[in-house]
């Protein structure tokens, strides 16, 4: 790993759209070089890299890992890859940010994990909504008490789609929206307010033949729509909406909270936050806090950063993306079995 004065060297692996917010990132939070972006074909990387100024591509990714001057990777492909890859990596020595949903199963995310713990090799999953302005403003108001306890929390996850066919072959991705999408809101719930401990939930394929963007047409058998209820550990309810055929999408999430000192509301019309506490905001009505003006992605990959560099310790994001595939296979038992569903399977050594 590079000295904490030195200039990380990262090696980008896949070149789709999410590949373009993490080199956007890497780029906005400085001290960092996209060295290298690998794709299944040169037609494939060249426009992106060109467009970020990445000045070599690959189309073998295993030549990515075997780069001295590569400290780290980013794996930004399908989830059927990702084991392979971040196995690859870890027996390479390169510190990994892995793109969500981690795996194919949560067996195979505590392969993953285990892997790296060996090894002691940095492992990171990207829950890029976790770094949002609002998202951390609102974690940090939950997390002082002043709201009170959470009872009630409503969350939106909506989209018209993916545009590539390859999010709805059952053979390279875990799910539909619940893995492709819900899961960040899984993580949100998670992370803003405690562990799930059951589910009820109920999934249908509504559109399983449809024309993507560009003309191409897939057919899937995947879920397409998703309604799920959550009990925490704290005993608050939370009603999960999920959705792959909304024309209109939901700028990437709505959350309403739902406090015994008030409500907060992230990413509704009422804008990115908007709290109605007047007890402690001292409004009388609702309280629309100022948030920071940053590059997008900027937060969450100036903390990875520091994370390599020993700034920061390291995040145990690849435990909790264990949790949320844990939830979501709960999600789905539930869809099929039509009952409640505990989560449990994290065992004491996974998570210590």
């Amino acid at each position: 790993m590079a000295a904490a004065s030195d200039t990380l060297g990262i090696g980008v692996i896949g070149a789709g759209l999410i590949s373009a917010y993490h080199i956007a990132g890497i780029q906005a939070a400085v001290g960092a070089t996209v060295r290298v972006l690998a794709a299944r074909t040169p037609a494939r990387a060249g426009p992106l890299a060109r467009r970020f100024g990445v000045a070599e591509v690959a189309t073998d990714w295993r030549a990515v890992l075997a780069r001295a001057d590569v400290d780290a990777v980013v794996i930004a492909t399908p989830d059927a890859m990702h084991r392979e890859m971040a196995l690859a990596a870890v027996q390479a020595g390169k510190a990994i940010l892995l793109q969500k949903p981690m795996a194919m199963s949560a067996a195979e995310c505590r392969g993953i994990i285990a892997a790296a713990r060996a090894a002691r090799v940095d492992l990171q999953v990207s829950w890029m909504h976790r770094h949002f302005e609002e998202v951390v403003r609102a974690g940090e108001l939950l997390a002082s008490g002043r709201l009170g306890p959470v009872h009630q929390l409503r969350i939106r996850n909506a989209t018209p789609g993916p545009h590539e066919p390859w999010f709805f072959d059952r053979a390279l991705v875990a799910g539909g929206v619940v893995m492709q999408l819900g899961v960040h809101g899984i993580d949100l719930v998670r992370h803003l307010c405690g562990a799930i401990e059951t589910v009820v939930a109920t999934t249908a394929t509504l559109r399983p033949e449809r024309a993507l963007p560009d003309g191409r047409r897939v057919s899937s058998a995947l879920e397409d729509e998703a309604l799920a209820t959550y009990r925490l550990s704290g005993g608050a309810l939370v009603s999960h909406e999920m959705s792959f055929n909304e024309a209109a999408g939901t700028d990437r999430f709505r959350l309403e909270t739902y406090c015994a000192e008030g409500t907060m509301l992230l990413r509704t019309q009422r804008g990115a936050l908007a709290i109605h506490a007047p007890r402690v905001t001292g409004a009388c009505g609702w309280f629309t806090p100022d948030l920071p003006a940053r590059a997008f992605g900027a937060r969450h990959h100036e903390r990875w950063l520091d994370i390599l560099r020993g700034k920061l310790p390291s995040d145990p994001t690849a435990e909790d993306a264990l949790a949320g595939q844990l939830v979501a296979e709960a999600l789905y038992r539930s869809a099929a079995s039509r009952r409640e569903e505990a989560v449990g399977g994290l065992s004491e050594e996974v998570l210590q």
